[in-house]
């Protein structure tokens, strides 16, 4: 199934603008990608630099009966990796939860997910996903961060667009993670057993079937489902 990739030179927010469309009704699987975002988020809020060379691309999802779309982050997050992974000449490439890429070691990406809702009824989620490819990667920032270009440098944002939005097209699932998304995100997590500052301190031990992050604290096993996890040093 072919869906419309729309693209942009400059945007505020790929985001803002795949809810625009989403209102007016496009379809599922409809992608918005924008060269630049002048007004780029991260979670929570936060500014997230979109210089030219840099993947800002959103994705429209729609439930399906069956779906739980509070895991869509997770499962956006190990559809990403995935791909990363089959790209020749890049390092390892893991997951921070809940929502980052990490690539050699290093922050590359990060996923947003946005929903709206018609009542209680869920209509869509933005799935956004923010990677640097050529651009500078950002300095001054609480993880160190990279670009794929310091390993390829002929990677082109692009060019990535259209696999990357096939691989975010269909991600939904049930409300608990199978076997497999956990043993894959268990392969893939940065975190495990290294030791956290936040949201809870702590070593952290992995992930629930609920997408919840499992931590070893002075009071005995705990578990948190949202924050930032910050680490203090290795385990």
């Amino acid at each position: 199934m072919s869906h419309a990739l729309v693209r942009f030179d400059e945007l505020a927010s790929t985001q803002d603008e795949l809810h625009r469309l989403a209102a007016e009704g496009a379809a599922e699987g409809t992608a918005v990608v924008a060269a630049r975002q002048s007004g780029g988020r991260g979670a929570r809020g936060r500014a997230w630099s979109s210089p030219e060379g840099g993947l800002w691309l959103s994705v429209l999802w729609r439930p399906h009966a069956g779906d739980d779309a509070q895991l869509l982050s997770l499962r956006a997050g190990l559809a990403v990796a995935d791909l990363l992974a089959r790209v020749s000449g890049l390092p390892v490439v893991q997951l921070k939860w809940p929502n980052d890429i990490i690539v050699g070691g290093r922050k590359a990406g990060g996923l947003l997910c946005e929903a709206r809702w018609h009542g209680a009824e869920l209509s869509w989620v933005a799935l956004g996903l923010g990677l640097n490819v050529r651009n500078a990667p950002p300095v001054g920032v609480r993880m160190p961060a990279a670009s794929l270009a310091q390993w390829r440098s002929d990677l082109e944002p692009a060019a990535l667009a259209t696999p990357v939005a096939e691989a975010l097209t269909r991600i939904g699932g049930p409300a608990a993670l199978t076997a497999e998304e956990l043993a894959a995100w268990r392969s893939r997590d940065w975190l495990l057993d290294r030791r956290l500052a936040s949201p809870l301190a702590g070593i952290a031990r992995g992930i629930t079937v609920r997408g919840e992050l499992r931590v070893d604290t002075p009071q005995g096993p705990r578990t948190v489902a949202s924050g930032d996890a910050t680490v203090v040093e290795l385990a």
